[in-house]
């Protein structure tokens, strides 16, 4: 990667800005990298030599030439009310946030020294904290940018990551499907597997597939169901009515047509774009 950011903040040192910053340095940077989080969270990413120093917003907003933002959505907006004030003229700010239309707004509104590009990296884990961060978590998976800006696709590309370019809006709607649907299916089913007795003593590997994102704590989906609640309600609506043609087909021949269609399209999900 080009030398084009030399000093970089990490705002928010956990799964994600902590992997952010150990694949940014695989990819070649050789600036400095400050973090900014709670005391915990930096004493751990010290300690793997994820960050250089740990430092207060303001201070490592003021030398910093590229910000990342990777709190929770209510952490990334509150951050943005301040961050204007201490950001060096032309830095470029982006974030992780899981939605886009109400940071981008609040972007628009309170970033005036800097540069702010939406972004997403569609990665993670069950498991939280810089302890768990990993330098190939972003490698051939979705990174969303919402508007264009070469030096930052220069940086994700550097990460290994798949550049894509949606509109906020765009955004929020393909990821209530894609993402926070799957989050409220095995929330969902792992209750229901729960209420039913004894089915724990039988649940299988599916049972263990289908109910992994159910390990997701709800702190992190809070923010995404406030910032994202039609687009959710609207793509649940969608699944349930599918739900219910599945279940008027079930003596149906046509239930084969539907396995086929699935999996034509589990496929094409699993097929290198």
């Amino acid at each position: 990667m080009k030398a084009a950011v030399k000093n970089v903040a990490i705002v928010g040192v956990g799964l994600i800005g902590g992997s952010f910053a150990l694949a940014l340095r695989a990819s070649g940077f050789k600036g400095r990298i400050a973090g900014v989080s709670s005391p915990g969270a930096v004493r751990e990413a010290l300690e793997r030599n994820i960050i250089d120093e740990a430092l207060p917003l303001a201070d490592a907003a003021a030398q910093a030439d590229f910000v990342y933002l990777a709190r929770p959505i209510e952490g990334i907006l509150s951050t943005l009310d301040e961050l204007d004030a201490y950001l060096q003229p032309g830095a470029l700010v982006t974030d992780a946030g899981s939605t886009k239309a109400a940071i981008c707004a609040r972007a628009a509104e309170k970033i005036r020294r800097g540069r702010f590009v939406g972004g997403h990296p569609m990665a993670g884990k069950e498991a939280r904290g810089a302890a768990e961060a990993e330098v190939t978590l972003f490698q051939g998976r979705p990174y969303i940018l919402t508007s264009s800006c070469p030096e930052l696709e220069q940086i994700v590309e550097a990460l290994g990551a798949r550049l894509v370019h949606l509109s906020a809006d765009e955004h929020d709607v393909l990821v209530a499907l894609t993402s926070h649907l799957p989050q409220l299916i095995s929330t969902a089913l792992a209750s229901c597997i729960a209420a039913e007795p004894g089915a724990v003593r039988v649940a299988g590997p599916a049972s263990l597939d289908m109910t992994r994102l159910a390990l997701s704590p709800y702190d992190i989906w809070r923010d995404i169901f406030s910032t994202n609640a039609a687009n959710i309600d609207a793509a649940l609506a969608a699944f349930i009515a599918r739900l219910e043609a599945l279940r008027a087909e079930l003596r149906s021949p046509q239930m084969e047509r539907e396995f086929d269609r699935a999996t034509s399209a589990a496929r094409a999900l699993r097929t290198p774009l």
